[in-house]
């Protein structure tokens, strides 16, 4: 006859309750071997994307690649850059390249002229007439005339040490090829003569602007005589 056993170990004939202890046979399974635990499934990595551009492995949701720039999102490569972009904020501006100096074509010699002097009984002592000062004339108007720092007068053609002449004494104007001279109501007057002539006796007639030939000369004030001429190359260069 066949025997179980019962969940204590007795052996028993009945199959429903142990003979001995009377416990249910199927109460229990037999005291079993220590459960084996379940072997560990290594946890899965981060899932990975291959740029299309470059081949560089990146993270499943990246957006860019760390290596191109190449946008997943959009399936192109980034916008290159353009001078027309704008700084990010706080980043410092690209410095400006500084603007060319403008190279005057004319310019106006300031001399002494002791000739001129002689004739203007003025009272004050004649400066050593040394060598011209060459002005460069950029501007398609210029001021003749002493500078005043209370009314605000700064003349291109800066006749300072000459009190004869006044704060705003004549205009030079120019198109480009001629140059014209205009007296401003000066308290001694603007005059014209050529080079080749005496010196001038007579004053132009103010608020009237006056061509210049090329070999003409102004006077002003005491001692002051004006030429303007084209500049020489060296002059040119000079102010480059």
């Amino acid at each position: 006859m066949s025997t179980v056993t019962c969940p204590s170990g007795h052996p028993s004939v009945s199959t429903d309750y142990c003979d001995v202890c009377g416990l249910p046979i199927g109460a229990a399974a037999t005291p079993a071997a220590a459960a084996v635990p379940a072997p560990a499934v290594a946890a899965p990595g981060p899932a990975t994307q291959t740029c299309p551009n470059c081949s560089d492995a990146a993270a499943a949701d990246a957006l860019f690649c760390e290596n191109c720039g190449y946008d997943f999102t959009t399936g192109t490569m980034p916008r290159p850059a353009s001078s027309l972009d704008l700084p990010a904020a706080g980043a410092p501006a690209s410095p400006m390249p500084p603007a060319p100096r403008e190279v005057a074509e004319w310019v106006v010699e300031r001399w002494v002229d002791p000739d001129w002097y002689a004739v203007q009984q003025s009272d004050d002592p004649c400066p050593s007439p040394g060598l011209p000062a060459v002005i460069p004339l950029t501007e398609k108007s210029v001021l003749i005339g002493r500078p005043s720092r209370s009314r605000g007068i700064s003349p291109e053609v800066d006749c300072g040490d000459d009190t004869g002449v006044s704060r705003r004494q004549a205009q030079l104007t120019t198109d480009g090829q001629r140059w014209w001279v205009e007296d401003l109501q000066s308290s001694n007057g603007t005059y014209v003569a050529s080079a080749a002539g005496p010196l001038p006796e007579d004053p132009i007639v103010p608020g009237q602007r006056q061509e210049l030939n090329p070999d003409d000369r102004v006077y002003v004030g005491a001692w002051t005589r004006l030429v303007v001429r084209k500049s020489t190359p060296e002059e040119q260069a000079g102010q480059a």
